[in-house]
């Protein structure tokens, strides 16, 4: 969804932290902002402070639990 709601609102540039393995549609399962099919390519730049955002990540999934 968030992809498809960037991709719609023709947003030049996409950061972030952690990738989506498992379900990811920007440079994980697939890379929907660089799908030739599409009108709009964003480019893209993730894993930026990729370490601090996976503790943060499973401090929040730990304390839910």
């Amino acid at each position: 969804m968030c992809a498809g709601a960037i991709i719609n609102a023709r947003v030049a540039r996409v950061c972030f932290a952690a990738f989506d393995a498992k379900t990811g549609a920007v440079g994980s399962v697939i890379n929907l902002l660089e799908d030739a099919r599409l009108n709009h390519h964003a480019t893209c730049h993730g894993g930026l402070l990729a370490e601090e955002s996976a503790t943060l990540l499973k401090q929040f999934f730990q304390a839910r639990r």
